[in-house]
């Protein structure tokens, strides 16, 4: 590849983050909550029920940022705070129903017309894009993971 290729798909690539963070922090207000919470809500209805404890691992917060989110969410019924054996232990459980039924609507629309956009290309090409993201996401782990363990 060459450069010309290669800063023009890294310049797109930027592009994209950079628009889905304002599209995300814009369905966040509309839920009521910033973008950044949004996205974290998005791990707990991914991963599921999990302790204070794994919350704080996989977001990179602290316990008592954790204890603040779960907060936001609990006031707007979107998780519950249950707690295990002597209450040191807080798991974090999704209201699923009550999740979807504020975000189904937001991403309606973004569905429909990414999907459009998906349906525009062949099986071919959509497995290209696949591998594209698949190794992308392996690429972005490892820089987390890596970056993470050199603030240990």
């Amino acid at each position: 590849m060459n450069q010309e290729t290669l800063d023009r798909l890294r310049k797109l690539s930027q592009q994209y983050a950079f628009d889905s963070i304002q599209m995300h922090e814009a369905i966040g207000r509309k839920a009521g909550l910033s973008g950044t919470d949004h996205k974290y809500l998005g791990f707990i209805i991914q991963k599921g029920q999990m302790t204070a404890g794994e919350l704080s691992t996989l977001t990179g917060l602290t316990t008592g940022a954790v204890t603040g989110l779960i907060d936001r969410f609990e006031q707007k019924d979107l998780v519950k705070r249950r707690f295990g054996g002597d209450r040191r232990k807080v798991i974090v459980e999704p209201n699923t129903e009550k999740i979807m039924a504020v975000f189904e609507p937001l991403y309606k629309e973004f569905r429909s017309k990414s999907e459009q956009v998906m349906a525009s290309f062949s099986e071919q090409e959509l497995a290209v894009i696949e591998a594209y993201f698949l190794k992308a996401i392996d690429v972005m782990n490892e820089t987390t993971t890596q970056l993470n363990a050199k603030q240990s």
